[in-house]
Order: structure tokens, then sequence, then C-alpha cells
């Protein structure tokens, strides 16, 4: 057991409670959630911050010494990265994301460039077992995941914000929707239930005025897969639902067709059944066109509204209205007109 000081804490170490001084261990279990400390071997102009457990944007530079989570990214628009088979103290990891998941990267998008390379430090240790210096791994979330999670929304509306790509609008119109809702009255509670570990989104929704939050890794995991999907959107919805707001706004990271779990939630029969309104996100018109064809055809559901950069102007607004028949509502330039629309698709607007 060595000891370490670390200069900034990722935000997926969240629950971890951690201090600046660590206790480090030179057994690293390759296990996604594993809390390990490495230290950045490189300076980078693009993709450069790490957020921290403050919400903070901190800028990364050579040098600095980090508390990240073991993990993997399949991202079309950013790094795409694996969990390590195996680790010793010396070994070089990447920071596939902002959030601090660090893995093997295999795949990386121009627009970012190469990712930071990390030294291994350790794998970082938290003490449970009070007046004993017994140290365990420190792991991702405040508690775990339960595979076995039952869905009760209470009778509480969900709205889903459903996107056709990454970088489609979800958390613009998320906060749009928000924030109009808490203008009206309503408690509201808000969720992100798929994608890589990152609280900027629900940071913003708090910010936006919702009152309580979740998001996946609060439940142990980095990144979300279709086998862990349907069970983290029960157990989040469930535990919000409790919390009695008057309607739970759920984004659905990453795009209809993906890799972090969409799908398979999107054909839960209990989860579909709670969803009161779906609002569809999408890039362009085409986009629009094929992502309410996709939800009619593979979920059977009926999209409520569609918004996103295809609606940033009134040809597209136009086109999408012509094309699939739904209403198209910009988030950005009529966000009150947005979430008055689903009010009144969720019937809290009656």
């Amino acid at each position: 057991m060595r000891t370490v000081f670390a200069d900034k804490i990722a935000s997926v170490a969240q629950h971890a409670e951690l201090g600046s001084e660590l206790r480090l261990s030179t057994d690293i279990p390759c296990e996604e959630g594993v809390l390990v400390a490495a230290r950045v071997l490189n300076n980078k102009s693009r993709y450069n911050q790490l957020e921290l457990t403050s919400g903070r944007m901190a800028t990364l530079t050579q040098g600095d010494v980090i508390v990240g989570a073991l993990g993997f990214r399949n991202a079309l628009r950013g790094y795409s990265g694996k969990l390590p088979t195996e680790l010793e103290v010396g070994d070089t990891l990447q920071i596939l994301n902002i959030g601090g998941v660090l893995g093997v990267c295999d795949s990386a998008n121009p627009d970012v460039g190469p990712p930071f390379n990390c030294e291994v430090l350790g794998t970082v240790l938290n003490f449970p077992y009070l007046g004993e210096r017994i140290g365990v791994p420190a792991r991702v979330g405040e508690k775990p995941l339960d595979a076995e999670a039952r869905l009760d929304t209470a009778g509480v509306p969900v709205v889903a914000l459903a996107g056709t790509c990454m970088d489609s609008g979800k958390t613009a119109a998320s906060c749009a929707i928000v924030g109009r809702l808490r203008h009206l009255g309503f408690a509201v509670a808000g969720c992100k239930a798929t994608g890589v570990s990152l609280r900027r989104d629900i940071l913003a929704m708090e910010d936006a005025g919702a009152r309580d939050t979740m998001i996946f890794s609060d439940l142990g995991v980095v990144t979300t897969t279709a086998d862990n999907g349907p069970a983290l959107t029960r157990a989040l919805l469930s535990t919000l639902a409790a919390r009695r707001p008057d309607v739970i706004v759920l984004e659905l990271g990453d795009g209809l067709i993906g890799e972090y779990g969409v799908e398979a939630i999107l054909t839960d029969d209990a989860i579909r059944d709670a969803l009161t309104a779906v609002v569809l996100c999408a890039n362009d018109p085409v986009s629009a066109w094929g992502g309410a064809k996709l939800l009619r055809d593979q979920f059977g559901i009926e999209p409520a509204i569609v918004t996103g950069p295809a609606t940033d102007n009134i040809v597209g607004v136009r086109q999408i209205a012509d094309r699939t028949g739904l209403n198209a509502i910009n988030a950005l330039s009529d966000g009150v007109k947005l979430g008055d629309a689903v009010a009144e698709a969720t019937g809290l607007g009656s």
C-alpha cells in the first residue's frame, strides 16, 4: 500500500467521497467501475477537460494525478475503447471520456484528436471496516444495481427523450421541458438512463429546475449496455417516482441505434407502457423521418413531438410535418412552446 495525492478526481467517482490523499494497492482488479489513480502523460488542445466531482470542468495537463474508473466506451463521435484484461502499476491507459472513464482506446474520432495517455499508479482503496486498516477497492456508485429491479412509477407521468444519434439535442430539450414544467408549478425529477458516465446532463437538468436527479452511475454502472439498460431504467424510474414528483423527464443517451441499450429499453414492455410521452430528437429531416419510422414500426411508439437541430429553422419544421405528420418544435428558440406541448401530451396541462 502506498500514498499519493490526487490533483483531480473525476465525476465518475462521485459517491466514493475521496479526499486528495489516497491509499493505493498494486493489485488492480480489471473490472468495470473499479477506481484507479493514474498520471497524465501528455498535453492536448482539444477534448482536454475532466468533469470533477463538483461538476466543474478542469483542464488536464501533463503530470496531473487523477482518479478515474475502469470501463469501456463505444462512441460514434468520440473515443471507442475497451476494458483492460490485466493491469499492473506502470501500464498505460487512455481517458475515454470527460467523466473519467479509463480503458484501452481502439478508435478515435478526428474531431477530438488522440486521447490522453495515463500511467496507472494503482487501485484506490477505501476502508469500510471501522478501526481496521483493511482496504478494499473503491468502486463507482452509491449502491449496486439490482438486476431484478421492478418498475413502479406510482402513476407519475414519464416523458422520455430519445435521439437519432448522440449530440442530437436531447439535453437541451430535456432542460427546456424541465424548466417550463417547473415554471408551470410542477415538481420535476430528471434522470439519464443510458450512455457513459458523465454528470453534466443531469446537472443541467438541476440548473433548469429539476428537484431530484439520478444517473445510471449512481447504481455502479460506468457504461450502459443492452444487458443492463432495462434494469437500470426500471430502478431509476421507481426510485424517483417514490419521491413523489409530478413528472419524470427521462433522457436516453446515445441514439435509437447504438451500443448503450436504448433499443433494449424501448423493447421492454413494462418500460414502454410506463412512458407517457416520447420526444424524438433529430439532427436533420431525414433522421427525423427515420427515427419516427423506427419508433413506430419497431417499438410501437407514436412520438409526441420532434425537436433537435432538425427544427432549427422553418424549412426543417415544415419538412418534418409533411413527411411524418408530427409537430416539430425547436428547444432553443421555442422552449416554452415545447414545454407546453409536453404538458398537454402528458395530461399535465389539462
